[in-house]
């Protein structure tokens, strides 16, 4: 069975029902449409009376390369939905989205939507969670609305907002700044981002379709987002064997943020969703309802 949503800006997604849940194509601010698919809570959030889906949803931002189809991610939401009801959507440039990735720069309007779409669906509260480059979108998400106020948005449409502010963010593995350079597989993501034959690579080896321009303007820093996120609740988790970014650039986040973050270093995790295992993610799940 298949819906469509209309906005006065027109459809804002075309939905089906499957034997695991919701598939949607939503639409950014920007027009990309963007796959999502919902999975309601194994505990009930269906709970309370005031709609279908009404209590907590999480939505899910995967890192660079990944997708809602990719095995960790389907893990994840298999798990967070022990806790929550789950929205997991793949990233513009990424499966079965359209547009190309421009690797955490528009990529917070593909996330804004999910977020939409979970409160559409009826849930009246919704948290983010983001692996990676999913992290520092998250943490650029929650900060919207504090760049709206300072007179500074990013949003095409001059700051406005599907899904509104997230109730509570998790960023896992994010980085601190832009243009880290560091550590070799950084080195090596930004030779597949920068160059005509590593987008080639991207695109046929790895299934990422990635946008040939330079930011311009250069968005704002995961570490700038982080010290505009208070009062929202946040967590910062990174693993001390993370190749990708060491750990200065949790403990600057965590430091940016001030009193509304928690940290959490995790010995022996490395990087991103491939690495946390079931026992993280629930402990990310349980963490959740307690803010």
């Amino acid at each position: 069975m298949e819906s469509v949503s209309e906005s006065p800006n027109g459809p804002l997604c075309v939905s089906s029902i499957t034997s695991g849940g919701h598939r949607a194509v939503l639409l950014t601010e920007d027009g990309v449409r963007i796959e999502a698919e919902h999975r309601p809570s194994d505990g009930g959030t269906s709970a309370g009376g005031g709609g279908p889906y009404e209590g907590c949803a999480i939505v899910v931002a995967h890192g660079f390369t990944g997708a809602l189809e990719r095995p960790a991610i389907r893990r994840a939401a298999e798990v967070f939905a022990e806790f929550a009801g789950v929205i997991t959507f793949s990233f513009r440039g990424h499966g079965g989205s359209g547009g190309r990735s421009t690797v955490g720069d528009l990529e917070v309007l593909d996330l804004d939507a999910a977020v939409g779409w979970a409160r559409r669906l009826g849930y009246r509260r919704v948290v983010t969670v983001g692996f990676s480059m999913g992290g520092s979108v998250v943490l650029r998400h929650a900060a919207r609305p504090a760049q709206a106020l300072e007179g500074r948005t990013e949003a095409p449409s001059g700051g406005r907002r599907l899904g509104g502010a997230p109730d509570a963010v998790v960023a896992v593995s994010a980085p601190a700044r832009w243009y880290y350079r560091g550590t070799a597989p950084m080195r090596r993501l930004h030779w597949v981002v920068t160059r005509p034959t590593g987008r080639l690579v991207s695109r046929l080896g790895l299934g990422t379709r990635i946008h040939p321009h330079e930011w311009d303007p250069v968005p704002l820093s995961p570490i700038e987002s982080a010290a505009l996120i208070a009062p929202t609740p946040l967590l910062i988790v990174h693993g001390d064997r993370d190749a990708y970014f060491p750990l200065d650039h949790p403990r600057s986040l965590a430091g940016a943020a001030g009193e509304a973050a928690e940290l959490w270093i995790e010995p022996g995790f490395g990087h991103a969703e491939n690495a946390a295992d079931d026992a993280l993610l629930r402990r990310v799940g349980a963490w959740l309802g307690t803010v």
